[in-house]
């Protein structure tokens, strides 16, 4: 006859299995909201941390940070938010929100600029064909101000939106087709291409820079994770990941 043998556990021992495998010995779930352009990054990130803890898997929910930012005030479920400009942040109603890394625009050119680009003010020069985004996209109200700085006026080629693309991937295949001469896009964007264009710095960029920041959701119920996860991204670690995708980290 088999005999069951029984294992007494000490309460100290038996809240420590509790907090590991949590009710039922499921796994935690950190979900974190974060802009569209963060998927490449974040994800290598998001892995990185999994595998630092074994019980915890990582969900991400990728889209534009104001879109995001409604969610969570409608009370989406949400652990943290990463997102592109503090509008949004301050819109999510998340507190003590950490800048990370920041954005910049460049002027993309095919390979070798065979249009010679070399600032703004070369957008505006005869038959150099530009190709900008809609003002409705991050992309299209940064250039927008970044012209208007320099005192340059272009006349965008494309069918869409009154002759404007609407996101930056369509403005970067004008680009890398030989449809246009240059376009303004964010620096990330560019590196993305993977060599497939090149991207010219010029002073104005500097006024339109993008923050991008990070802070815990109110009422999470994991905040000990949130916490790390943040202490990850900005670690020197996830500043080598920023800046290898183009971003420019930021401690602060």
């Amino acid at each position: 006859m088999n005999r069951v043998r029984l294992r007494v556990v000490s309460p100290a021992l038996a809240l420590v299995l509790f907090a590991v495998t949590g009710c039922g010995g499921g796994r935690q779930t950190l979900t974190v909201f974060a802009d569209t352009s963060l998927t490449g990054t974040f994800g290598s990130l998001g892995r990185t941390f999994e595998a630092a803890h074994p019980g915890v898997a990582v969900r991400f929910d990728f889209g534009g940070s104001p879109a995001l930012a409604q969610r969570i005030v409608r009370g989406a479920p949400a652990d943290l938010f990463a997102a592109a400009g503090p509008a949004a942040m301050r819109r999510s109603g998340a507190p003590g929100p950490r800048v990370f890394a920041r954005d910049s625009l460049q002027i993309a050119v095919p390979k070798g600029d065979p249009a010679h680009v070399t600032g703004l003010k070369d957008l505006a020069a005869p038959g150099v064909r530009v190709a900008l985004c809609a003002e409705s996209a991050p992309c299209g109200a940064a250039a927008h101000t970044a012209l208007a700085a320099a005192g340059v006026t272009v006349t965008p080629i494309g069918p869409d939106q009154n002759g404007k693309a609407p996101d930056a991937a369509k403005v970067l295949a004008k680009v890398r087709l030989g449809e246009a001469d240059a376009a303004l896009v964010y620096r990330t964007d560019i590196k993305a291409e993977a060599g497939a264009v090149e991207g010219v710095d010029f002073p104005e960029a500097a006024r339109v820079a993008e923050d991008y920041l990070i802070a815990t959701v109110p009422g999470t119920g994991r905040l000990a994770l949130t916490r790390e996860f943040v202490d990850l991204v900005l670690s020197d670690q996830g500043r080598k990941v920023l800046a290898s995708a183009g971003f420019t980290p930021v401690t602060g």
